[in-house]
């Protein structure tokens, strides 16, 4: 007989891991035993400290938070999405964590013999469900980033990989400890005054064993032990030794493996060598809450800029971590655009259902400068604007009224969330920058056919824009006119170039760094101006001669540059380099100095450092030469 119900679960699990690697049959098999439950908001699921359910979970529709000690939602658990998955892993034992119903829900519920029989002999299968233990999915609804960074337990270390499989963790440094010679007695006395939940045995600096409370329970109050008797006679030995830089991925396989709560750190990572510190299990849920996987889904639960604030000043402390532990710049790039876009876009949302009415038409929000070209690290000033779609003239004005009123919004919670306003107002709350697609067309047109200095310099800005939010077909149409423009007014490229030469090779005669000579910042080098800007200009204007739309950021312009002229692959390569030493030293700087990290104090350096910088000049010098010879700039210094 048809089982129609087995049938429509098992059409949905096969969309999503591990169940999309089972066969058939065997996803049909468990389908026919899976349990249907309806949850109403706020319902427990289960309870930190409950026994284990014998039993894993999928959410079907609606959300399942995953609760700690003081309420706080440390993850949510989304459509298709599977928790409790300790009662996999451990026969026995509680539960760490509580889940409940964040709003009306239906999960299944999948007895864990059915895992044994044909998850936990799957290969792929089994890998995901370890790996869900050690980092969530980053999936992040932007349109403009056709790119995904996925998990990879083969290869725990490369820049494609899940951010929180880099994540290294804050371990304990200073590890209660005791001799092999102290008493069972001893040791659970001294637990009790530092109140923690082990202790490490250990013998000549070297870690020999560890206790938890956990042996207390099944070895003393069982009675199988005394307790006179010495720690060595329920301590768990060998124990697992890391290294400190144990990243979170690592972190909870090596726990899910061994079935075990706490990993000691020691020097070296071996066991032979002197113990620094302990991780336990608690110090993984605390990392976990601020992993990008878990920004992300707040940031897009968010009800208010106060909510995105607090969220915005995690990221901000992840990005501080991921420099401390030398990620590659391109990475937390990445990582920071998408948390930043996703940001932008929350308050777009919620500033549109605070309007009286929906957009009346079509729009698009387009981030401007750093944002724009995907390089914003710090909380710079917002550079921002909006285009709706043509409407008629006798409209017009209503129109172009609600979008600088929801403009307006937006602006003032990104503000809140710590970018500040733009000085020369350069934001979608300024009617100027608040057009229709043709209104811009005809602006840019001006801008192109008649380059004057101010023209060429609102250039370098708004032709940096990416698309936020809205309708992609109304940038499009923007970015056409302005290679249409161009193509009528070349010499437009040639202005451009000459401002991409207003700032040569930052080192003097006698190869000593050009500083600012007075002013607040006198005797600073302008880290922005000197020696980012040369690279971003030339890329931009590179780019435009050559006609390729979509490449906003100045590294992704480079690598475009490079594979359309292969003779010239080295240098754009040098450049992409250069730059992301560059975007690494201003971002180190900023974060030091609580400032946009714009201005370096030279004296400060590492002579180390300064060789570095001194090492990034030359092909700004070589990649301006290129420039000079290609628009003929030479007749126009």
């Amino acid at each position: 007989m048809k089982n129609t119900i087995a049938e429509r679960i098992a059409d949905f699990l096969k969309d999503f891991p591990p169940f999309n690697q089972l066969q058939n049959e065997a996803l049909f098999e468990i389908c026919t035993q899976i349990e249907v439950i309806h949850i109403e908001k706020d319902e427990i699921v289960f309870e930190a400290g409950e026994e284990l359910q014998q039993f894993f979970f999928v959410v079907k529709d609606g959300a399942i938070g995953i609760v700690g000690e003081d309420n706080t939602v440390l993850d949510h658990c989304d459509e298709g999405d599977i928790f409790g998955l300790r009662a996999l892993l451990r026969n026995i034992g509680k539960y760490q964590l509580s889940a409940k119903a964040l709003e009306e829900s239906i999960v299944y519920r999948i007895a864990t013999p059915f895992f044994e029989k044909h998850i936990a002999t799957n290969p792929k299968a089994s890998k995901y469900l370890m790996a869900s233990f050690a980092s969530n999915a980053l999936a992040v609804n932007n349109e403009n980033i056709h790119e995904a960074i996925f998990a990879d337990q083969d290869i725990l270390r490369k820049e494609e990989q899940h951010v929180s499989e880099m994540q290294t963790i804050n371990y304990s440094k200073n590890p209660v400890q005791c001799t092999p010679q102290t008493s069972i007695q001893e040791a659970a006395n001294i637990m009790t005054d530092k109140m923690v939940g082990s202790i490490v045995v250990v013998d000549n600096e070297l870690p020999a064993g560890i206790i938890t409370d956990k042996d207390f329970r099944y070895k003393i109050a069982t009675g199988n032990h005394l307790i006179t008797e010495p720690v060595t006679n329920i301590m768990s030995s060998p124990v697992l030794t890391f290294a400190s830089d144990l990243t979170l991925a690592e972190a909870q396989v090596a726990m899910l493996e061994n079935r075990i709560s706490h990993l000691c750190i020691t020097e070296t990572g071996k066991a032979d060598s002197p113990l620094l510190g302990i991780l336990s299990e608690h110090d993984i849920i605390v990392v976990r809450g601020n992993n990008p996987s878990a920004l992300i889904k707040e940031i897009y639960r968010a009800t208010n800029d106060q909510s995105l604030l607090y969220i915005k000043d995690r990221a901000q402390e992840l990005l501080q971590q991921y420099l401390g532990q030398a990620v590659r710049i391109s990475f937390i790039t990445k990582i920071m655009t998408a948390i930043n876009d996703a940001l932008t876009r929350r308050s777009i949302e919620l500033s549109i259902s605070e309007m009286e009415q929906e957009p009346p038409v079509a729009f698009a929000w387009l981030s401007l400068g750093s944002q724009g070209r995907k390089e914003q690290l710090l909380r710079t000033d917002q550079d921002n604007a909006l285009v709706f779609a043509n409407v008629e003239a006798s409209e017009y004005d209503l129109v172009q009224k609600y979008f600088v009123s929801l403009a307006e919004k937006v602006n003032k919670k990104l503000h809140t969330i710590g970018f500040e306003y733009c000085p020369a107002e350069m934001m979608a709350s300024n009617p100027k920058w608040c057009l229709s697609v043709k209104n811009w067309q005809q602006q840019f047109h001006h801008w192109i056919s008649e380059p004057t200095e101010d023209n060429i310099m609102l250039s370098t800005i708004f032709f940096d824009y990416r698309m936020i939010f809205g309708e992609q077909d109304l940038v499009n149409q923007m970015t056409k006119s302005i290679f249409k423009s161009i193509d009528g007014y070349e010499i437009f490229l040639n202005f451009l170039g000459r401002n991409a030469l207003t700032n040569p090779p930052p080192l003097s005669f006698f190869r000593t760094f050009l500083v600012e000579a007075s002013g607040e910042h006198k005797d600073q080098f302008d880290l922005k101006l000197r020696a980012m800007m040369p690279l971003v200009d030339a890329a931009r204007l590179l780019v435009l001669s050559k006609k390729i739309p979509g490449n906003n950021s100045t590294i992704s312009r480079l690598r475009r540059l490079s594979e359309e002229e292969p003779q010239n692959k080295k240098l754009y390569d040098s450049c992409i380099k250069a730059f992301r030493i560059l975007l690494r030293f201003r971002t180190i700087e900023g974060l030091e100095h609580g400032d946009s990290g714009r201005y370096i104090d030279i004296k400060n350096l590492s002579k180390r450092d300064k060789l570095k910088l001194k090492n990034c000049f030359k092909p700004i010098k070589d990649l301006q030469e290129l420039l000079k010879v290609r628009f003929s700039l030479a007749q126009m210094t």
